[in-house]
C-alpha cells in the first residue's frame, strides 16, 4: 500500500453510496469503519430504476450478478399519453458498457440486502445504531467521536448520510435540500405480462404516472403530482388513496392501478433537490452522494450518480496521490457530470409543472442525458 494511500476511512451512512464506497475501498486493502444510525441495513422500500452506469459501479464491487438474479433488464423507455396511446419510444444507450443491460428495474430492498450482507464479508467494521457526534480535523487525520462512546482516528471522514446529512452541517457546509414542488406516490404491484420496460404517462390529471418492471412478477408503479399537505408524507396501507388519486390514466398504468389492493403499502414523499456548488470537502472530510447532490427521480440517475461517486472516490484515493490532492481532483472530475444530470432533472420537473412551456421536449432531454453519461464517469 503506497504511503500516500489512506489506511483507514470512516464512512457515515450505509446506503447505496456508503455501502458501495466501503466495498470499493476494501477491494484496495483500505480499512473501513462504517457507522449507521439504523439497527439494520437490510432491505426496505419500493422499487428502483437503475441505469447501466449504476450497474457498472455495482459490478465493480462484485454485487451486480446477485442483483441481476432478482431484477428485470430492458433497453428502452416509452412515453405515453394519459389514455395509454404511444407518444415516443426511446432506446436507452449502453451506459455501463456493452456487457451490461442499459437499464434494470429492481426492488430497492434486494439491493440493500445484498450490500448489507457483503459489508462484513469484505471486512468492513460495521457499527449500527451509531453516528458521529463530533470530530476534529488534525490536518493529516481526523479524530471522530461516535455516539456509542468510542473514538476513531482516520485518514478521511466521508459523509454518505443522504439528503439530510448530519456530516454536511458539521463540516460547515450550509446548503440544505429544497422542495421541487412535486410529490411522488410509490408502490410495488403485480407486473402485467405486456409490461416490458419503463413507461411514462403524460397529459393526465396529475403531472405524470409511470412504472418500471422489477422482476418477472412485480413492477414499481408511481404517480407524481403537486406537494400535498405534510400529513400525507410517509408510508402505510394506502392503496385505496393511490387508486383514487391515479384515476384518469389508461393503458397498462390503468391496469396496474386497478390491481392494487386497498390496503397495499404505498409511500408518499415530497421530491426535493440538493446541490452543493462549493467544494464537497473541508480538510479531511468529504460528503458524497445525496449528501452533496440529490436530483428529482425524473431521469432515474440518482442511484447511478451516488454509486459512481463511491467507485470513483475509491479509485482516486488508492491511485497513489496524496489525499489532499485527490479531494479537489475528485470534485473537478465529478461536479460537471453531476451538475448536468441535476440541471436536466430539474428542467424536466419544471416542464412537468408547467407543460405549456415553449419548446418543452422531455424525450429529447432524457435521451441527451442518458447518452452523455455513457462517457466515463
Amino acid at each position: 500500500m503506497p504511503d500516500s494511500q489512506p489506511r483507514r476511512v470512516l464512512i457515515v451512512g450505509g446506503g447505496i453510496t456508503g455501502g458501495v464506497l466501503a466495498l470499493a475501498l476494501r477491494k484496495q486493502g483500505v480499512a473501513v469503519v462504517l457507522v449507521d444510525l439504523r439497527n439494520d441495513l437490510g432491505g426496505v422500500g419500493h422499487g428502483i430504476t437503475l441505469q447501466g452506469n449504476a450497474l457498472k459501479a455495482f459490478k465493480a464491487v462484485g454485487i451486480y450478478d446477485r442483483l441481476a438474479e432478482h431484477a428485470y433488464a430492458f433497453d428502452k423507455v416509452r412515453l405515453r399519453r394519459a389514455d395509454g396511446s404511444l407518444m415516443a419510444e426511446i432506446d436507452t444507450p449502453p451506459m455501463g458498457g456493452a456487457d451490461l443491460p442499459p437499464t434494470m428495474g429492481a426492488l430497492r430492498g434486494d439491493l440493500a440486502d445484498i450490500i448489507a450482507a457483503d459489508l462484513p464479508k469484505a471486512g468492513v467494521d460495521v457499527r449500527l445504531g451509531a453516528t458521529v457526534t463530533a470530530f476534529e480535523d488534525k490536518g493529516t487525520s481526523v479524530t471522530v467521536q461516535l455516539s456509542d462512546g468510542t473514538q476513531e482516528t482516520v485518514d478521511l471522514l466521508v459523509g454518505a448520510d443522504g439528503i439530510r446529512s448530519k456530516v454536511r452541517g458539521m463540516c460547515g457546509i450550509t446548503d440544505e435540500p429544497t422542495p421541487v414542488g412535486m410529490g411522488i406516490w410509490r408502490t410495488v404491484a403485480r407486473r402485467p405480462e405486456a409490461m416490458d420496460c419503463s413507461e411514462l404517462y403524460y397529459g393526465g390529471p396529475k403531472y405524470k404516472a409511470g412504472y418500471t418492471p422489477i422482476s418477472d412478477e412485480l413492477c414499481y408503479a408511481f404517480l407524481i403530482e403537486g406537494n400535498l399537505d405534510r400529513s400525507f408524507i410517509g408510508e402505510g396501507p394506502r392503496g385505496a388513496v393511490l387508486k383514487e388519486r391515479g384515476q384518469g390514466y389508461g393503458g397498462i398504468w390503468g391496469q396496474v392501478r386497478d390491481s392494487i389492493a386497498d390496503d397495499a403499502i404505498v409511500n408518499y414523499q415530497w421530491i426535493e433537490a440538493m446541490r452543493v456548488d462549493a467544494p464537497w470537502y473541508r480538510g479531511r472530510t468529504i460528503i458524497i452522494g445525496d449528501a452533496a447532490h440529490a436530483c428529482p427521480p425524473l431521469i432515474a440517475q440518482g442511484a447511478a450518480m451516488c454509486a459512481e461517486d463511491a467507485v470513483v472516490l475509491a479509485e482516486m484515493l488508492t491511485c497513489g496521490d496524496e489525499i489532499d490532492d485527490v479531494l479537489p481532483a475528485f470534485m473537478a472530475r465529478r461536479f460537471p457530470r453531476v451538475r448536468m444530470v441535476l440541471d436536466n432533472s430539474l428542467r424536466l420537473a419544471e416542464w412537468e409543472i408547467h407543460p405549456e412551456t415553449p419548446g418543452a421536449d422531455p424525450g429529447w432531454v432524457m435521451g441527451e442525458t442518458l447518452h452523455a453519461v455513457t462517457r466515463e464517469a
